[in-house]
This record gives structure tokens, C-alpha cells and sequence, in this order.
């Protein structure tokens, strides 16, 4: 039977040649391609225009739900939908709650998840789609905090 160190190393493993995998992909011509097609047609925010407090605002943030667990922007007026599910729910969870005028902003960790979702979302006819540019990464290096099940993380340098 394996210790909890030892199923701890093994699903830090996973998660790191997960993102090893991904970072491949991003170095392609083709993602490089699609990437610069969704800049062109999506406004980014910097944390800095990004205000948690207008709850007129659904934030969606477009990663996995292990990855929801280690920090999110706010409770109120939030989904979570990964970004490989978005195009199969959006309809039911955001159209049917919000309307296809509500204004989202979405977002992942570093930032590319969270703008292909939000040029996804204008295609499907969404008209206020924002993306929080360069993610959960750029905001926590601005010095702004996310919520979680412990409360505050804030980043230390």
C-alpha cells in the first residue's frame, strides 16, 4: 500500500507532464495561429480593469476542477466551466440563467484556455465576452488575491 507522501509525488508527476504537454502544444504554428485569431477578436483586462465587485459581471473560469480547487476570483455571480466542456454547456448554464447579453469575463491560470473560451463564446453569439488576460498568473503578480476553501492566497516573492 502506497503512503500519502508517495500518492502525493505520483499526482505531482501527473500534473507536471500534463503541463509539459501543453506547453508543447502552445509552441506550435498552428495553436500560435488560433491564439493571434482570438487576440484580434477579444478584449483582454489587466487585473487592474477588472472589478470583483460589480456583480453584473459572471466571471467563468474555463479550467479542470482540480485546478478550480487551488484558487478562484469570487463565489457570487461565478461558474466554472472547463474549457473542454464549455461549447456542450454554455447554452444550458450561461444563456438560460443570464441571457446572451450578460456581460462574462473569462479566465484560466495562464491565460490561453480563458481567451479561446472567450472567442468560443462570441462565435456562439455571446456579445459582452472579455478575457482576463494572461490569467490567474498576471493577477496574483499584480498583487491581487484569490479566494479558496482556506480562505486568502495572496503570492509571496
Amino acid at each position: 500500500m502506497a503512503t500519502n507522501e508517495t500518492i502525493h509525488d505520483d499526482a505531482h508527476l501527473d500534473l507536471e507532464e500534463l503541463a509539459n504537454r501543453r506547453a508543447e502544444v502552445y509552441l506550435t504554428e498552428q495553436f500560435q495561429n488560433l491564439i493571434s485569431e482570438a487576440e484580434a477578436e477579444v478584449e483582454q483586462l489587466n487585473p487592474e480593469e477588472l472589478d470583483l465587485d460589480d456583480k453584473t459581471i459572471l466571471l467563468l473560469d474555463v479550467r479542470e476542477p482540480e485546478e478550480f480547487a487551488s484558487g478562484y476570483l469570487r463565489k457570487e455571480n461565478h461558474l466554472t466551466i472547463p474549457r473542454g466542456k464549455l461549447e456542450f454547456v454554455a447554452i444550458k448554464k450561461i444563456h438560460e440563467q443570464y441571457g446572451h447579453d450578460v456581460s462574462i469575463v473569462t479566465y484560466c491560470f495562464k491565460g490561453p484556455r480563458g481567451l479561446l473560451a472567450a472567442y468560443q463564446l462570441k462565435k456562439m453569439g455571446f456579445k459582452n465576452v472579455k478575457n482576463l488576460k494572461d490569467g490567474l498568473v498576471n493577477w496574483l503578480a499584480s498583487g491581487r488575491t484569490l479566494k479558496s476553501y482556506f480562505g486568502e492566497i495572496t503570492l509571496v516573492k
